[in-house]
């Protein structure tokens, strides 16, 4: 098993790739954005934590979190968002024999991807890399075309224009 190293830094800030187990094809997150919103709120009006930037695309989410001071457990608050998002879903998804003997759902990856922000220049890209995301993934032309963001609360803020990026336009495969 490997053994994984985890930054535990009090009040920090970390980036976070979360990722539905079956990820071809599968719109869950969006389908069931309003649950997801939901179980967020729940988790950090227990366990509070501030999101400075999040997506959530058809099958992954990206976010960055920062940690209230002197509390550095954001894998309890992936959990209970994962959990909580999960038990309120119906049991309808495939499960491993190995996830049936663990009484574990087939909605999740069991880990995430995270990274410990460290420094301004750290948080700038990876800010705007949860921006653009769905426009990397050919999701929208434009940042502000995908609803699912926290980019529109940057642009009323005056942090990006509305026009960031500019437009993608669309590819057309051919027999060219």
């Amino acid at each position: 098993m490997p053994n994984y190293r985890r930054a535990f830094i009090p009040g920090g800030t970390w980036f976070f790739t979360v990722n539905l187990l079956q990820r071809y094809g599968n719109d869950l997150l969006v389908r069931e954005i309003n649950l997801l919103r939901d179980t967020v709120r729940q988790v950090r009006n227990q366990h509070p934590f501030r999101i400075d930037a999040w997506v959530v695309l058809p099958e992954h989410l990206h976010c960055v979190m920062t940690l209230p001071p002197g509390d550095s457990d954001f894998s309890l608050r992936w959990r209970l968002i994962k959990s909580g998002f999960s038990r309120a879903l119906p049991k309808t998804e495939h499960r491993s024999e190995v996830r049936k003997a663990a009484g574990e759902r087939g909605i999740w990856q069991r880990h995430y991807w995270e990274h410990l922000i460290r420094d301004d220049a750290d948080y700038q890209r990876h800010v705007d890399y949860v921006h653009v995301n769905p426009l990397k993934h050919g999701l929208v032309r434009r940042v502000r075309d995908w609803p699912y963001s926290t980019f529109h609360q940057y642009v009323e803020a005056g942090v990006y224009p509305e026009d960031w990026c500019g437009v993608v336009e669309a590819v057309v495969r051919g027999d060219e």
